[in-house]
């Protein structure tokens, strides 16, 4: 793979006659520009070109130069664009100079005896940025910690060494160290140490590292490239190192290693060999965020890592899905989320795709169902299919060992039937899917299609009976030329155009040419649309009990008529409700003939029958329990033990014989829907102890406390747990259900202000009520209600004033 691209960055052209000895000892990139550092103790800095612009492979052009002395090399650089400074180690000692004018800070002295240098992350406090500076000296045997500011640096910490440190890298406060003969961690603030292994100096060029964050990466005897957590453990295989490693770097998801004559890219994902590039002479790399730099003698070159995306398409155009899907799942974290996705998919239907070409169509299928394949993909290859939906472009596979279609029908007809077959169960699998629902005309339709070819006919009546999707204008043409005339009807009857499906019904019963394949169903149907699509007037011909006498030996029919009359024209008696739940029960524990292969019908019904009990409120529950009572139908035991009151049976029924936890918790929901808050505790402690008393169901019971915690009790649930549970199982349990106690506590606060404050208001007003005057005379009569001031309604108030109690409880009310 080409997974990166070389461009030459620097190069520095020979003088005439030999004169000119200039070799490039390192290099820094920052801000897009090109520090070079020479081996004779020359720094210059580069800048992209004003003219070019930056673009892709920007020109550089020099800007400054800087002799550093009379001689020696500049053994390192190193940018900190937070502070403008750029540090430059020379002559073993480590100068500041300011990274755009290359002039020394005065206020930065050099630090002397320094024989390599790394620098932290930088930190933030009071408004002041520093940068932490870790300097090795093989004179002294130690590490020393420099702050430094942009006016000044401090030293605040010393590491001493055992031995001569060779390299050193940084994550955080973990230094990774390679001395003389072995590797060691160490924590500076804690000063803890852990020697990693030995290595032989004399053999291989020791190597030390920073990886991804807390890792490092470690040349280990074996030639082999370790990663190495700041834990000191290694999560990931090592890379398998050539012999002869000058210099590696990594950027993710590669580790490039440098040879005298190539680099070789390696997969951090799965330690495979992807790229080598040829080099003339090169003795070091430089890896930044967006490239890696090669430094040759005179030459500069720059790698360029191709989009990830892009590595990931060509990897699935070579049909290496494995290699794909690997290099996808390790740089998910910095993929945006939509590009992720359609590359997964797009990974797993290309897998699907070879699955199916190669007839393994179990596995094809559960493919194209995990990668979301568009239905429309598929029904495009098949000759004779038509996608309907407006502005589809099929996009055929690319696999190698893809098949024409059309030459398979003409030339391999049994080879052909088994894609035929795949095309149907896929669906049929994806048909009541969300996926699925978003192109139902296209499936149904082809479905149909399917069904005719194969000569499916039980499923061909199945599809167009029920509810479907199928377009009236390409299917009964081809309904017609099979000579599928009932399921022309059934497939008009779906459509809601009755009239249609009966006339051609009659027309099958009055041709003696027309063979009715299925006369009974006929009957059925006919049958009920008869009763149901009769017009109000002719009410009074058909009375509900004498159809139902007539459909009780028709069971099909007999729901469709007690739907009617439930649903249609709104019937509240306990019969009809009880039978239709018992009807139900029948379909599905006595199946005949006609339903026995139909499994997905049997679903549907089971689901309409569920949903009939949730809402009727007229049935007989006891004769509906009694009806099941011995029947495997436990979902449906339950909710009629809940109209019952029967509601721990209910649950421990769910439980211990459905084993379903998820229908369990569903119950607790909606039959306390429009209850009071008491109940629904209780319904959910109930569901509680059933899992507490049944043993294995301990991780029941700790998802039901942290997906519903505003449904219990807080203080009953910590008296009834068990004393062996840890509290962080039920962290997030607790977490909510005091964050709930609190919200309702400060709810009725609130509420109890709300009703002081209305008190208030109406005390005010009647204040206001009774502060009018009462005029009165020598006639001692009641101006208000025209009685005298006599009796125990006399009263006397403190004004003098004279008024009936009577009269002040009219008018207060008033």
């Amino acid at each position: 793979m080409d997974v990166y691209s070389s461009s030459l960055v620097f190069e520095k052209v020979a003088a005439a006659k030999g004169k000119d000895k200039f070799v490039i000892q390192c290099i820094e990139w920052s801000c897009d520009n090109l520090y070079i550092g020479s081996k004779d103790g020359v720094l210059q800095l580069f800048a992209p070109s004003s003219r070019n612009g930056m673009g892709d492979h920007p020109t550089l052009r020099e800007v400054r130069k800087r002799q550093m002395g009379r001689g020696g090399e500049i053994s390192q650089l190193k940018a900190v664009p937070v502070l403008n400074h750029l540090l430059v180690l020379w002559d073993s000692s480590i100068t500041a100079l300011n990274m755009f004018s290359l002039e020394p800070i005065a206020a930065l002295k050099k630090l002397q005896n320094v024989s390599l240098f790394r620098l932290g992350e930088p930190v933030v406090h009071a408004q002041q940025v520093s940068v932490q500076l870790f300097t090795a000296s093989t004179k002294r045997r130690a590490l020393s910690i420099y702050k430094v500011c942009v006016d000044r640096w401090e030293c605040v910490g010393n590491v001493a060494l055992a031995q001569d440190p060779v390299a050193l890298a940084v994550r955080g406060t973990c230094l990774c160290i390679a001395t003389s003969d072995r590797y060691i961690l160490q924590d500076y603030q804690t000063q803890s140490v852990l020697e990693l292994f030995t290595h032989n100096l004399r053999r291989q060029n020791v190597l030390a590292k920073e990886s991804v964050k807390g890792e490092f990466l470690l040349n280990c005897p074996g030639n082999l490239g370790m990663f190495v957590m700041n834990s000191g453990i290694s999560q990931r295989p090592p890379v398998p190192f050539p012999d002869g490693v000058l210099d590696a770097v990594v950027h993710f998801p590669y580790v490039l290693v440098l040879q005298s004559k190539s680099i070789q890219a390696y997969s951090m994902l799965d330690q495979q060999l992807k790229q080598t590039v040829p080099l003339n002479s090169a003795k070091s790399l430089l890896s930044t965020t967006d490239a890696v730099f090669v430094v040759e003698e005179r030459e500069i070159h720059r790698l360029s890592q191709s989009p990830l995306e892009v590595q990931i398409r060509k990897l699935l155009e070579l049909e290496r899905v494995n290699e794909a899907h690997t290099l996808l799942e390790g740089v998910q974290s910095i993929l945006p989320e939509d590009s992720y996705k359609n590359l997964h998919s797009s990974i797993i239907c290309t897998s699907g795709w070879i699955n199916f070409y190669r007839e393994a169509f179990l596995e094809a299928k559960e493919l194209f169902i995990k990668g979301d394949l568009d239905p429309r993909e598929l029904i495009s290859l098949y000759p004779g299919m038509t996608v309907i939906s407006d502005g589809f472009k099929p996009q055929p596979p690319t696999v190698s060992n893809a098949k024409d279609m059309e030459k398979l029908n003409n030339e391999a007809q049994p080879e052909f039937q088994k894609y035929l077959i795949f095309l149907c169960l896929y669906l049929n699998a994806i048909r009541r899917t969300d996926l699925g629902q978003n192109f139902l005309q296209d499936i149904d339709t082809t479905l149909l299609k399917v069904y005719l070819t194969l000569g499916y006919f039980d499923n061909l009546n199945q599809l167009v009976s029920c509810h479907n999707d199928c377009v009236l204008e390409m299917c009964v043409p081809d309904l017609k030329h099979q000579k599928r005339f009932f399921a022309i009807g059934l497939l008009y009857q779906s459509k809601g155009q009755h009239l249609d499906a009966i006339q051609t019904w009659v027309w099958m019963v009055d041709d003696d040419s027309v063979d009715s394949s299925e006369p009974n169903v006929l009957l059925h149907i006919v049958g009920v649309l008869i009763f149901t699509e009769r017009n109000p007037g002719d009410q009074g011909t058909f009375k509900p009990q004498e159809v139902l006498s007539i459909l009780m030996n028709y069971p099909v029919a007999l729901v469709s008529y007690l739907d009617f009359l439930i649903n249609e024209q709104q019937s509240q008696m306990e019969k009809h409700h009880t039978l239709l739940a018992n009807t139900y029960a029948a379909l599905i524990l006595q199946p005949d003939r006609e339903m026995q292969n139909h499994d997905t019908n049997m679903e549907e019904i089971r689901e309409k029958m569920q949903q009939f009990l949730w809402q009727s409120s007229f049935y007989d529950a006891e004769s509906v329990y009694a009806k099941i009572q011995s029947s495997v139908l436990h979902v449906e035991k339950a909710i009629v033990l809940g109209r019952i009151g029967e509601h721990k049976k209910a649950l421990r029924l769910l439980v211990d014989e459905e084993r379903d936890d998820k229908a369990a918790e569903n119950y607790c929901w909606r039959t306390s829907a429009g209850r009071n808050r008491d109940f629904m505790q209780q319904l959910f402690s109930w569901l509680l102890q059933v899992y507490l008393e049944s043993g294995p169901h301990f991780s029941m019971a700790v998802d039901l406390l942290n997906q519903n915690a505003t449904a219990f009790n807080l203080l009953w649930v910590l008296e009834v747990l068990p004393g062996s549970w840890s509290m962080q199982l039920i962290m997030r349990f607790l977490c909510e259900a005091v964050r709930a106690m609190t919200h309702d506590r400060r709810m009725k606060g609130l509420e109890k202000s709300l009703v002081r404050m209305d008190n208030l208001r109406q005390r005010h007003a009647w204040m206001e009520a009774t502060q009018g005057m009462v005029r009165m005379d020598r006639t001692r009569v009641c101006h208000s209600c025209g009685r005298p001031f006599t009796g125990p309604e006399f009263q006397r108030w403190s004004t003098g004033e004279l008024v009936h109690t009577h009269c002040y409880s009219t008018n207060n009310s008033s």
